[in-house]
């Protein structure tokens, strides 16, 4: 079993016939990734590198049975683009966009609440690598090879960084189930929690790595839920440790305004949960691997 994407998974990419579309279309299909066909409106009826053109989404899903969209869209057109992915059916979307303006992102999240919870699509990002399960599929950015299949699910805002824990955690032999980034905007659509709570019901995941940032409250959120309701371990990094506070660094979402948002502090959140603190990104490997190494 694997969360949100496995070689099963109908994969429709809006935004197919464009040059970053079409790029990473292919280098999905090269990696196992089953695309079912793309959407771009006004060139439905062709074809793209092989792979059925829709003008809509919910004319793709229900030609294709497409259950997950990732949306290559430019930011002005982004939001639209999930909202239309959500009233096509689809089960999952994943949005790689950067740059998607917060108001829009407000709209998204109010329009995706008028469907009932059993109904309502998984939004994964905005500005994210996307998801990966190991030798199965993909839906992102993300280099497949630096990821090992194996029993360890990654959560992250930052791609860079769990590509970083990724690579580290193969040299120790050390694989993943699923990989997940949820993006590093203020407003997206998945929390660490709402992955975190996949993970904890998935049978093939024994273990979890946070990859977090400064900024927001996600952490914190996530902290309360691994205290209360986690029963496999986690391990976490926090970057930022030395970013003053008022000043964005990085991401979008990564500003310190409140009590709880700095670096320390989620440090301290976290280890007050149990959770095992990767001090520096050269250290994923050696902690991962020494976690996994203490009884259960």
């Amino acid at each position: 079993m694997a969360i949100l994407i496995d070689k099963d998974t109908r994969v429709l990419v809006t935004g197919l016939t464009g040059r970053i579309g079409s790029f990473h279309a292919k280098d999905m299909m090269a990696h196992g990734t089953n695309v079912v066909g793309g959407v771009t409106p006004g060139k439905g009826g062709t074809l793209h590198d092989g792979l059925p053109v829709f003008n809509t989404v919910k004319g793709a899903v229900a030609e294709t049975g497409a259950d997950l969209v990732i949306c290559f869209v430019p930011p002005p057109f982004a939001a639209d683009a999930i909202m239309e992915a959500a009233d096509g059916g689809i089960r999952t979307c994943v949005c790689i966009a950067d740059g998607i303006p917060a108001q829009d992102m407000i709209r998204v999240k109010r329009y995706m609440r008028r469907y009932r919870a059993d109904r309502r699509m998984r939004l994964i990002g905005p500005n994210c690598a996307g998801i990966i399960t190991p030798g199965q599929a993909f839906a992102g950015l993300m280099p497949p090879h630096i990821y090992r299949p194996g029993r360890v699910g990654i959560i992250g805002r930052s791609g860079t960084l769990g590509y970083e824990a990724a690579s580290q955690m193969q040299a120790r032999g050390i694989g993943v189930s699923t990989s997940v980034g949820i993006g590093g905007d203020p407003i997206n659509g998945s929390s660490f929690r709402d992955i975190l709570e996949l993970f904890e019901a998935d049978p093939d995941t024994d273990a979890v790595v946070m990859v977090g940032e400064i900024g927001g409250p996600q952490e914190a959120d996530a902290a309360a839920y691994i205290r209360d309701h986690m029963t496999k371990p986690v391990a976490a990094y926090i970057a930022g440790l030395s970013a003053p506070k008022g000043r964005r660094m990085g991401h979008a979402g990564a500003i310190v305004s409140a009590f709880g948002e700095s670096a320390q502090e989620k440090v301290e959140i976290l280890e007050d949960a149990g959770v095992t603190i990767v001090p520096t990104p050269s250290a994923f490997g050696d902690t991962v691997a020494g976690m996994l190494a203490q009884p259960a």
